[in-house]
């Protein structure tokens, strides 16, 4: 009751009176432990017996002085003259106090040095590592170098708490040699390293790829009876596998085994990605059968990944297999495994295990994006069973699935490649209208059907008042209308559209030459696609194989062996790799022009260049030698024919069993 009705005047005394005890008590100093405490005796008795000296004034402020002085400007001078001034002991509580105070580094050491020659004075790990918290934040590493060495000059010695200061801001500042030098230093300084500063200091050399010295280190380790955590070694092997240094990654997991830990889904994933991209198919296997009896388990990336590995081996019982032992684990799929194996089993031709399989993925409410209907109708497409593809259509819009502009672009090849022009352009028409924007590849198809059934007036009004318009015609789209008026021997309407091309900004390629320069031979203009092809290697446009045997075809054919065999050792020059059509273009003409011993040669050097021969080639080879009467030659081409399993054509073998008959006459 009394303090309910205590008058106001005497709240603002009280108020008053509390502030002001409040503020004479922050002007204190700090207690000294008594002797007998720090020296073992009874802290209790001694801190009650002391219990006055809490309240004894002493100088007010001392640490708030001295930051005040240094607050007022840079070092110099004068600040050390105003802080002599103020005659203080600087005890390593009040060093303490007064750096925590600063917030700039520079200003944080020159006090610390200042204070070096004062009484009471005494380097601590606390101020230390606050000064080296500072002059890492300001990036400040000169002076960072000057104060460590003037502190080791003095012979104090680093703690390890002030190594792993050291070492976590040299890793923050990137610099890499200073952190191998700091922690080399703190191995040899004497202070007690722990497991932990290994992890750490590996972790860091294995973010930077530095392999050999995480190998040099990890012994160390080892040698002192540290172990690595399971998370050290898992980044560690995963870092590994990225830079394909596998060799060791077999080592770490019998490391990993005798000490009783895993690596975690992270490095087990990616190695067997590793094992699968390097056809290490078994390995694999053996991976996941450890990871099946560990804490680490498989999960669905993991079999994802295997079972694409086993598709793309042609072991697709094995891989339906698999992904039923995923499922049955409880391990739902995600729309990444279902189409590893959709695509897989899609890509060699079984599309109706694909179609099966889908079926049960529906049962069990999985749901499958369009990519995996697209590969279906893409299969079934390829397999001719084109009412399939068109029901899997049907089949995915009642799913809920709507068809996209890849799923268009497949019926849009169905109908060019057949010849159902009217069709496609409906389709192109209806992608339009239902907003599945047509691109690029769905016009050049349509352009390619247009002229596939010969029709290049309308194709080329097509490229001009439907294409240009809409910025799809490209390199791509000149090539096919090129090739349609070269094959329609056409070929000034070609010319033509060539030299708009240039008008036009798009850069002609090795098709757009390769196809003029066959179109100029062809029509018999042998001297301008000679200038055409001196044209393109001026305009620094490099030939592909298909370029080449165009050329050689066409000039062994003129009979200008010499200008065909410059082609030749051009070709070899830049690196272009002959191919079979290279080959048995050469050995034909040569054999036609009774130069079969050149053709001969010519066969051994296919060979020598890995190029297996084939039916062709020996056709062309025999015919060559029977024409000049070399029977006996002709007759050891045949036996090397047959030992490698290739049957000659009937009217070449009579021919050579003929002349053969005729010798032994």
């Amino acid at each position: 009751m009394f303090l309910a009705k205590r008058p106001p005047w005497l709240s603002q005394i009280s108020r008053h009176c509390v502030l002001h005890t409040l503020s004479w008590i922050v002007s204190w100093r700090k207690v000294q432990y008594c002797s007998d405490s720090c020296n073992g005796g009874d802290a209790t008795s001694g801190s009650i017996g002391r219990l006055s000296e809490l309240f004894l004034p002493i100088e007010v402020h001392t640490s708030g002085l001295i930051v005040q002085a240094l607050e007022r400007g840079k070092w110099s001078g004068s600040v050390e003259l105003e802080l002599d001034r103020l005659h203080v002991d600087l005890d390593p509580f009040v060093v303490n106090q007064v750096l925590r105070g600063l917030s700039d580094s520079e200003t944080a050491v020159r006090f610390y040095w200042w204070a070096e020659s004062h009484p009471g004075f005494d380097h601590t790990q606390f101020a230390i590592a606050y000064i080296l918290s500072l002059l890492f934040m300001d990036d400040n590493f000169a002076l960072l170098s000057e104060f460590l060495n003037r502190v080791r000059s003095q012979g104090f010695a680093l703690h390890r708490s002030l190594y792993r200061i050291l070492l976590s801001g040299y890793v923050r500042a990137e610099k890499f040699d200073s952190v191998i030098q700091t922690f080399d230093e703190m191995v040899t300084s004497g202070c007690r390293e722990f497991g932990v500063d290994y992890n750490r200091f590996i972790g860091v050399l294995v973010k930077n790829c530095c392999f050999d010295l995480v190998e040099k280190y990890y012994s160390m380790a080892l040698e002192k009876g540290f172990c690595l955590t399971p998370f050290t070694y898992s980044r560690w092997i995963s870092a590994l596998c990225q830079s394909d240094r596998i060799e060791l990654v077999e080592k770490l997991l019998a490391d990993m085994d005798k000490f009783g830990c895993f690596p975690d889904i992270w490095a087990c994933n990616i190695y067997v990605d590793y094992l699968c991209r390097e056809y290490r198919l078994h390995d694999a296997l053996q991976m996941l059968e450890k990871m099946k009896i560990k804490e680490t388990g498989p999960d669905v990336v993991t079999y994802t990944t295997i079972v694409d590995c086993l598709c793309d081996n042609r072991r697709f019982a094995e891989a339906v297999g698999l992904w039923d032992e995923m499922v049955g684990s409880g391990i739902k799929p995600d729309t990444v495994a279902c189409g590893a194996l959709i695509f897989g089993l899609c890509k060699n031709g079984k599309v109706d295990e694909a179609f099966e399989l889908t079926s049960r993925m529906l049962s069990l409410n999985l749901e499958l994006n369009v990519s995996i209907y697209n590969a279906l109708i893409s299969g079934f497409w390829r397999a001719g069973s084109i009412d399939k593809a068109f029901k899997i259509v049907s089949f995915m819009r009642t799913n809920g699935c709507e068809p996209d502009v890849v799923t268009y672009n497949i019926l849009l090849n169905h109908y060019c490649e057949t010849g159902m022009v009217e069709k496609a352009e409906k389709l192109i028409r209806k992608m339009e209208i239902s907003g599945v924007n047509p691109d690029r590849y769905s016009y050049n198809q349509l352009l390619k059907g247009l002229c596939k059934a010969h029709r290049l007036d309308k194709a080329f009004a097509f490229v001009s008042d439907h294409m240009e318009v809409g910025g799809f015609c490209d390199v791509v789209s000149c090539n096919i209308l090129i090739d349609a008026f070269c094959k329609a021997k056409k070929v000034t309407s070609a010319l033509e559209l060539f030299k708009e091309m240039g008008y036009k900004g798009i850069q002609a390629d090795n098709v757009t030459y390769g196809t003029l320069i066959n179109g100029l031979y062809t029509v018999g203009y042998c001297n301008l696609a000679e200038e055409l092809y001196e044209k393109m290697l001026k305009s620094q446009i490099a030939p592909n194989v298909n370029l080449y045997n165009i050329m050689l075809h066409n000039l062994c054919k003129a009979g200008q062996f010499k200008q065909a065999q410059r082609i030749f050792c051009q070709m070899i020059q830049k690196e272009v790799l002959p191919d079979i059509i290279t080959f048995n273009t050469l050995i034909y003409w040569l054999g036609k022009s009774s130069r079969a011993i050149e053709a001969l040669d010519l066969f051994r050097d296919m060979r020598v260049r890995g190029v297996e021969p084939d039916s062709l080639t020996f056709r062309y080879l025999i015919s060559g030698l029977l024409e000049e009467g070399k029977a006996t030659m002709a007759y050891e081409v045949w036996e090397y024919m047959m030992e490698n399993g290739i049957v000659l054509d009937r009217d070449v073998s009579e021919r050579l069993i003929n002349m053969l008959k005729s010798k032994n006459r």
